[in-house]
């Protein structure tokens, strides 16, 4: 088994105190930590996966923000209400999370289908100082779809895998397989968490049909927010083209290529993400 590096046997989720907003009934696990008289930074979620996915950014901007890390309906802490669910749903859910926790203004930084809510989010409200969009797509018909193989892994396992190897199989079109083959460990405690928080197959379907009917790609004109999309030329779940399309349609977008980069590219290349990101928010 290869060793891990330093700077990776460490990370782990520290519970905070944990809040709840309401949004129509539904109640919305957040945490927060940082300094509270910081500007804010609130990071949403990937489709199924729980807060976890966002330690390796936290840990980088907790000193200098106040971080806000929340699940999306149907997933970790918070309530699954009946779906299917809809961007504007989770968008709305992301805006009850702030309202509660009393954010005026905030860095949004989305990851996948949490890049889609960030964009739906940008659209309907304006408690957005800058996005950070990653490995995502603004939908429509040039939106070119996740690939086939890909889906499969998703939403048709083989059913003689048990829990474990269930979490893997899904998690190999996300990271290369140098980088899982190299860190054994993190793969291992990823699924720990995985199983801790992942949304519940019936969950995830709700929340898929919300990525399904994803486009704003004819209103991309209108989020003028400072963005910086970032995207991986070996992407996948959501193919490279995506991120490119996305930054061609935004007015005020920077657009960063992770050269090799997979759909989990703030995790296998989260030093290189997190200097971006500190980069562009330290700007706006």
């Amino acid at each position: 088994m290869t060793a891990e590096p330093d700077h990776l046997k460490d990370i782990q989720p520290e519970r905070v105190s944990m809040q709840y907003a309401t949004n129509d009934g539904v109640d919305i696990a957040y945490e927060r930590e940082g300094p509270s008289d910081a500007e804010t930074v609130v990071f949403v979620e990937g489709i199924g996966y729980g807060r976890w996915m966002w330690l390796w950014q936290q840990e980088t901007l907790v000193d200098e923000y106040q971080t806000i890390v929340w699940d999306n309906r149907g997933t970790g802490d918070s309530d699954e209400p009946e779906g299917p669910y809809t961007m504007a749903q989770m968008a709305s859910d992301l805006e009850a999370v702030l309202d509660d926790a009393g954010v005026e203004q905030a860095h949004v930084i989305g990851a996948s289908m949490g890049g889609m809510i960030a964009q739906q989010y940008a659209l309907e409200y304006d408690r957005a100082r800058s996005l950070t969009l990653m490995c995502t797509s603004p939908g429509g018909p040039e939106a070119k779809p996740v690939p086939e193989e890909t889906q499969q892994r998703m939403f048709n396992v083989p059913e003689d895998l048990d829990e474990r190897e269930l979490r893997r199989y899904k998690m190999q079109p996300a990271l290369s397989e140098s980088f899982m083959e190299a860190h054994e460990d993190l793969i291992e405690r990823i699924i720990d968490w995985r199983i801790d928080s992942d949304a519940t197959d019936q969950a995830l379907e709700w929340q898929g049909a919300a990525v399904q009917a994803h486009d704003v790609s004819e209103r991309l004109g209108e989020i003028t927010t400072p963005t910086l999309v970032i995207h991986g030329t070996a992407d996948e779940v959501v193919p490279y083209e995506n991120g490119k399309l996305l930054a061609r349609g935004l007015p005020n977008a920077d657009f960063v290529t992770v050269h090799g980069g997979p759909h989990l590219l703030f995790i296998e290349e989260y030093e290189r993400v997190n200097t971006q990101i500190r980069e562009f928010i330290g700007d706006v």
